[in-house]
Parts: structure tokens; C-alpha cells; sequence
């Protein structure tokens, strides 16, 4: 699959565990990504990606400190550059989140992160799991619907409108696996993780125009 090399994509390094190998496995599908959170860095990209392990509180601290949520909330919401955010950095994108008390998140997609009610399922929901397709959407040109993408996680994006989800998964209830509006893009699950189809499913970000 070839990549356009005007684009440029920064994954957002604010100390999350799993940024370095998000970092990697970008190198090996595109030659210009910078794992950064200067201004200047995600000022030049055209894709931001927002990596995420950990507390949605925590993550939302985080950013705060490094003073750069009005610089993306800039890219993202006026100048319309494409934003992927991976399991936890999908889910503050929510309003608020639920998770060790009650926390503002960015509010970009409208809804709530809550535990999983798991019926009775252990948490974490840790390991592969297949997803069901709601809509087409360009992040999943070339996977089959059922194919097995890795989770790692207790809490989920409750969309405050269905048409938001993409895609969910099954884990004593159905939850978002993928949302996407507009620019703006969340998966639950750690496509650096989930070989294959990860793989895939980065390029199909890096080809978004």
C-alpha cells in the first residue's frame, strides 16, 4: 500500500506506556512520524494520534500539564486534521468519564465512559476479540467483519448518539469498538497490538486525505 509523503503524522507523547511501540509500529508503515509533544510538532503533522494506557483522570492531568490541549483542540477541531485516539486516548474523548470518581474529558464525541458490565466476566477484558461492523467506514477498507483485534481494558465509550459507532465488540455486552466523527477517530482496542489487521487498519488512517 503506498503512503503519500506529504503527510506527516505525530503520536502524542505524554508519558503513555504504550507510545513507544505505537511510535514503531507507525515507522514501519510511514517514513515521517515524530513521537512529540511540542507544538511545532503537532503544528506540522496532518494525522495526530493520542496512544493511551492508563486512567481516563490521569491521561486528562496529563495533557493538562503539558499545556497542549488549546494547540489540539486547535489542529483537530478548526483546522480539521484527521485524530486517532487509541483505548484510552478514545476515550476521553468523551465528556466525562466515571473511572476512579467523575472527570471532564475533551467532549469531541458526545458520551460517557463507564465500567463494563460484564455480566459477570472477569475484568479487565484482556485478549482478542472479533468486532461487529455498524457502518462502513474508511479506517476498515480491506478487514473482514469478526476479524480479532486485542483489547486490554474495564471501562467503555457509552456513545451519546448510536450513529457514532463504528463498530462494537462483545464482552458480556456490546460496547464501542471504533467511533468516528468527522476527523475525528477512537478504537478501543491496541491495533500496535493486534498485528495484522493493526497494521492495516494504521495504513487506512495514514491514506485518510
Amino acid at each position: 500500500m503506498t503512503m503519500n509523503s506529504d503527510k506527516k503524522v505525530c503520536i502524542i507523547d505524554y508519558g503513555s506506556g504504550n507510545a513507544r511501540s505505537v511510535y514503531n509500529i507507525f515507522q514501519s508503515i510511514h517514513p515521517f512520524v515524530k513521537l512529540s509533544c511540542m507544538p511545532d510538532d503537532i503544528e506540522d503533522a496532518t494525522h495526530l494520534v493520542l496512544p493511551g494506557v492508563g486512567a481516563f483522570g490521569a491521561t486528562m492531568e496529563k495533557l493538562k500539564t503539558l499545556s497542549i490541549l488549546g494547540i489540539l483542540e486547535k489542529n483537530v477541531l478548526k483546522d480539521k486534521k484527521h485524530f486517532l485516539g487509541i483505548c484510552v486516548g478514545m476515550q476521553i474523548l468523551a465528556g466525562e468519564g466515571m473511572e476512579h470518581g467523575v472527570y471532564k474529558g475533551l467532549g469531541w464525541i458526545p458520551g460517557t465512559v463507564k465500567i463494563i458490565d460484564t455480566r459477570g466476566l472477569c475484568l479487565p477484558h484482556v485478549g482478542w476479540n472479533n468486532f461487529k461492523m455498524r457502518r462502513d467506514n474508511a479506517l476498515l477498507e480491506g478487514i473482514n467483519q469478526g476479524t480479532d483485534f486485542y483489547y486490554v481494558h474495564s471501562y467503555q465509550f457509552e456513545a451519546s448518539d448510536t450513529k457514532d459507532v463504528v463498530a462494537t465488540c462483545e464482552y458480556g455486552v456490546e460496547f464501542a469498538a471504533i467511533i468516528n466523527v468527522e476527523n475525528i477517530y477512537g478504537v478501543q482496542f491496541h491495533p500496535e497490538k493486534s498485528q495484522k489487521a493493526g497494521k492495516r487498519l494504521l495504513q487506512n488512517f495514514m491514506r485518510l486525505t
